[in-house]
């Protein structure tokens, strides 16, 4: 983990779909070659210690909404398995239903059993895919992804929501609606996340946010299905 670096890792999100939220920390990112990410750097190699301060983290959970977002610098697989089995221990006694996790693509066979594991406790697992962009040319030339696949379709068979990374050079206001209602048409939910500056190379563009903020964000700021990061810590956490 960074050195001073004391984020926020438990929050609520009260308005679209209301869930607890927490930020939990693995061994990081295998993929680790996005071109906008620096995200990664909040992971560590001390395997007990994460689960010590995920541990502590995950105490904070009341279950009041019945539904949990774990997310983390990379993906499920990286998460310890004491974490693990702790988070289904406190769905079970919390009387959560539905639980949130991420997942980089590299890992899609490894999410039906993953699903598996919760589905047989009596738990309805979700896995967001990081895709950012369905524009193929921009998210692998450009943002270096790392999804093959061009089909949403195909993605949508391992994946039940997306994030879209939006405000970078080479969108307009057009392909950005047209990344988000493509998300709409095979994906459970999107999150929308504007680029923020970071030590990465790929930078927010200041012209494709206003875009964005004018003729976007009206669109779909009250789709219950969309969430919208104008900042990257609105959820509460980071």
């Amino acid at each position: 983990m960074v050195e001073g670096f004391n984020p926020i890792r438990y929050s609520v999100i009260e308005d679209k779909n209301p869930r607890e939220i927490v930020m939990l920390v693995g061994d990081g990112c295998k993929w680790r070659k996005c071109r906008f990410c620096d995200y990664h750097l909040d992971s560590s190699k001390d395997i007990e210690a994460n689960f010590q301060l995920n541990k502590q983290v995950l105490s904070n959970v009341t279950g009041k909404f019945g539904e949990l977002e774990v997310i983390n610098s990379g993906s499920f697989v990286d998460l310890d398995k004491k974490t693990i089995e702790l988070i289904k221990q406190i769905c079970l006694k919390k009387g959560i239903k539905e639980i949130h996790f991420e997942c980089h693509y590299m890992h899609k066979d490894d999410v039906q059993n993953f699903k598996n594991s919760f589905l047989n406790i009596g738990i309805k697992p979700i896995i967001k895919l990081g895709l950012e962009t369905f524009d193929y040319d921009l998210r692998e030339k450009v943002l270096v992804k790392g999804i093959e696949e061009k089909n949403p379709e195909v993605i949508a068979n391992y994946f039940d929501e997306i994030n879209l990374l939006q405000g970078i050079s080479g969108q307009t206001k057009e392909s950005m609606i047209s990344d988000i209602e493509t998300g709409l048409k095979y994906f459970s939910r999107i999150c929308v996340n504007i680029m923020v500056e970071n030590q990465m190379p790929i930078k927010p563009d200041k012209k494709v946010i206003e875009q964005f903020v004018e003729y976007v964000y009206p669109l779909y700021k009250d789709n219950d299905r969309v969430d919208i990061l104008l900042n990257n810590t609105d959820f509460g956490v980071g």
